[in-house]
This record gives structure tokens, C-alpha cells and sequence, in this order.
């Protein structure tokens, strides 16, 4: 019985690759390296999206104490931000379902434009804060992740979103130094202006290599009726089987040391004793294991296990990580603690987007990422306030104890649950 099945599910796949490969209207061969290439355009834009977004992390908090903003208000203008993506994720991803991959991916990068064009006219702090209104619809992640699960088949799509590590990797090396040598030796604007051209420079790579129709046309359903802005649309993805409770690990899983890592910059100061340059070394780090792990271990690992196994072990090394952070004393230990951190928050994420986006019917991946995306804007958005009263409280071992304890019950409840990983999408 397992041997029919294996062979039904080769079967769809083969028929389900002829399809996507039918969309960009080649055949065979060609249309394989046709599909290829979208694809590698997708990890282009959302490289070059990173880039500029880490670059202008870095530099904003200078940018801001220049306008005279205090690190109360700099709060408040981080939470704006993760505010607007929470908000915006969800939409997009309709908008991504409604419209294409295309359009959607032109959308993110425009408003990239906009906001970097806001930003560096930025000469008070109301327009500063203004300047954050076009981050609702800055989704180059989430847009490039449309397309990958667009355009490979299910057993591929856990590879081929874990390669998206890669850009991230390059996002935060590249991105962090470009920013802090610009406005070193340019000043503080001269990253936007960069920001600027290379979002205009992306909007036009969305609009000449991405295909109008990324989406195979047996694929499509009859959603042009229902609003992009509808809760009720968005919610009702919460009720396909398993969906609710992966998302809820997805969520959980990795929110203790997401109010840790919101943290950070205050954490390396005062518990580290970090300075300035020496934190951007520490980014640098994070971003080549994110790199590693994500370009070369994921892929594997996705090619040996199932994702129900994974699962679990990302969930299980979470909790290790916990008792590592509870016990950690100094920065040496923090670089040790960060191998498998890396690795469980790539492998959970990469994942958990792969099971959804196979559990929901085909036409709503769009809205499903988005929602997938809204879970790191969310963690910005709670953060500096969770996260604060824990280390003033409880100090940094206390993000610890409860990444072990939520990831201990997690494990628990993974061992013993039954949920369907691998339904079948509607047509």
C-alpha cells in the first residue's frame, strides 16, 4: 500500500512539475532551466532587499539621536516599524494570492523605494516616523518565498526555501558593513540614498525577469471575488488540518530567544561589554553560520528526513539552547550557544513554512507566508517590552529557563500528537 502511494505521490509530482513548467510556456528541458532562473531572480531580489534593510538597521540609530530622539522614542520607532509588518504580512500574502507573485514582488520593492526615499529627507523626527509607513507592504522575503513554492514541487520546496538562508546570510554581512563604511565616511544619509537606487535598481529586475503567471494554471481558483483586506479569508487558513497547531510551534518554539535577541543590542553592552565595532563582528558571525547552515545542511537534511523529524529535533535542540543560555556567563560562551541557536531557528522556519504551505490549497501560499511572515514583526512588536522586564527582573539567564520550559512542553506535545504534516491540496 505505502509502495501505490509513494508512486501516486511520484506520479503528481512529475504531473505537477509539467505543469509549472507548461506555465512559463516552454517545454522540457528549457523550461526546467527557465524555471531555474526565476527562481535564482527570486534569491536575487530577496539578497539585495536584505541588504539594504540591514544596512539601514544599523545606521538608523544614529540617524535618529541626530534628530534628537531619545532611546525611549527609538523604541517607539522600532515598534512602529514591527507594528506595520505584523499588519502587512498577512495582506501581502493575499495580495501575492489575488495578483501573482509578480506583482506582489514589484509592490514590496516600490515601497522599498518609497521608504528609502522618506527616509533621506528624513530632517525631523514626524517625517522619520513617517518614513516607517511604507515597511506594511516591504516583503521581498516572503515575496521570493511565493515563488519557490510556486514553482517546486512539494518534496523540493523545504530545499529550495532553506537556500533563501543564504541571502539572509548575505543580508546581515553585507548589509551591516556597507552601512556602517557609508556613513562613516559619507554620512548618515548616504546609506538611503544607496537604499534608494538599489530598490528602484530591484524594482526593475521584478518587472523584466519575473514572469506575469508564476503559478502552474491547474493551480487556480476563483479568489478574485474575495477582498485582500478580509480577516475572515485569513482566519479561515487556521482551519485546515495541522495548520493551527504548527503555527502555534512555529510561534512559541523560538519566542523566548526572539525577545533575547530584540535585547541584544542592550545585552551586549551592559552583560557583554561590547562595544560598537565588536557587536557588528558578532553580526557578521551570526551571519555566516546562517549562511552554512541554511545553504549547506538544510538542503541535506530535508533530503534524508521527513519533516515531522525535523521538526521535532529543531524543537529538541531549542531546548538544549535554552539550559545553554541559562547557564551562559561570557560572550565566548554566547559564540559556542550560537551554532545550534542558528540551526534550530533555520531549520524550524524553513520547516514549518514547508508544512504549511503544503497543508493549505494551492491559491493561498501567498496568504499563508504572509502569515508565516508576520511572526518575526510580531516578536519585534511585544519585545522591547517583554524582553525588558525579563532582564530587569530576572536577568539574562531568565530568557533561558523559558526557552527550556516552553521547549521541553513543546517536544512533549509533538511526541505524542498526531498531526497530518502532509495533506493533500485541495484542487
Amino acid at each position: 500500500m505505502s509502495t501505490m502511494n509513494s508512486k501516486a505521490s511520484s506520479g503528481g509530482e512529475k504531473e505537477a512539475s509539467a505543469m509549472r513548467t507548461k506555465t512559463l510556456g516552454e517545454n522540457g528541458y528549457s523550461g526546467e532551466v527557465k524555471r531555474g532562473q526565476v527562481i535564482l531572480v527570486a534569491y536575487l531580489i530577496a539578497a539585495l532587499e536584505l541588504t539594504f534593510l540591514f544596512m539601514q538597521m544599523g545606521v538608523m540609530p544614529y540617524l535618529a539621536k541626530s534628530l534628537g530622539l531619545d532611546s525611549v522614542g527609538f523604541g517607539y520607532l522600532q515598534t512602529t516599524f514591527g507594528v506595520l509588518q505584523l499588519v502587512g504580512g498577512p495582506i501581502f500574502g493575499r495580495f501575492a494570492d489575488q495578483f501573482g507573485s509578480r506583482a506582489a514582488l514589484i509592490l514590496s520593492c516600490a515601497s522599498g523605494s518609497a521608504f528609502f526615499l522618506l527616509t533621506s529627507i528624513s530632517t525631523s523626527i514626524p517625517l522619520l516616523f513617517l518614513s516607517r509607513l511604507p515597511a506594511v507592504f516591504m516583503h521581498g522575503l516572503p515575496g521570493a518565498q511565493k515563488i519557490i513554492a510556486d514553482m517546486t514541487a512539494p518534496s523540493q520546496r523545504a530545499d529550495a526555501l532553506g537556500k533563501l538562508g543564504l541571502c539572509f546570510g548575505i543580508g546581515i554581512i553585507i548589509g551591516s558593513a556597507l552601512g556602517g563604511v557609508l556613513s562613516t565616511k559619507f554620512g548618515v544619509f548616504v546609506p538611503m540614498y544607496v537604499g534608494l537606487v538599489g530598490n528602484l535598481i530591484n524594482t526593475v529586475i521584478a518587472m523584466v525577469w519575473t514572469p506575469l503567471q508564476t503559478k502552474p494554471k491547474s493551480d487556480h481558483h476563483d479568489t478574485d471575488n474575495s477582498n485582500v483586506f478580509s480577516i475572515r479569508e485569513i482566519l479561515r487558513l487556521m482551519k485546515f488540518p495541522g495548520v493551527m497547531e504548527i503555527f502555534m510551534v512555529k510561534v512559541f518554539a523560538g519566542l523566548p530567544i526572539g525577545l533575547f535577541l530584540v535585547m541584544f543590542s542592550i545585552i551586549s553592552m551592559d552583560f557583554f561589554g561590547l562595544e560598537a565595532v565588536e557587536s557588528g563582528y558578532l553580526m557578521s558571525y551570526f551571519g555566516v553560520l546562517q549562511m552554512v547552515v541554511q545553504g549547506l545542511v538544510v538542503g541535506k537534511l530535508t533530503n534524508h528526513c521527513t519533516e515531522r523529524t525535523l521538526l521535532r529535533l529543531s524543537v529538541f535542540v531549542f531546548a538544549g539552547v535554552g539550559l545553554g543560555m541559562a547557564l551562559m556567563r561570557t560572550v565566548w560562551h554566547y559564540c559556542i550557544i550560537a551554532v545550534p541557536l542558528t540551526f534550530a531557528f533555520s531549520v524550524l522556519g524553513t520547516i514549518t513554512d514547508s508544512i504549511l504551505t503544503k497543508a493549505v490549497p494551492s491559491s493561498d501560499t501567498g496568504a499563508m507566508l504572509g502569515i508565516c511572515a508576520s511572526v518575526h514583526p510580531l516578536t519585534r512588536t511585544v519585545g522591547p517590552t517583554i524582553g525588558g522586564v525579563l532582564y530587569r527582573q530576572f536577568g539574562v539567564s531568565s530568557f533561558g529557563y523559558l526557552q527550556l520550559i516552553v521547549n521541553i512542553g513543546l517536544f512533549i506535545y509533538l511526541l505524542k500528537s498526531k498531526i497530518p504534516l502532509r495533506e493533500i491540496k485541495s484542487q
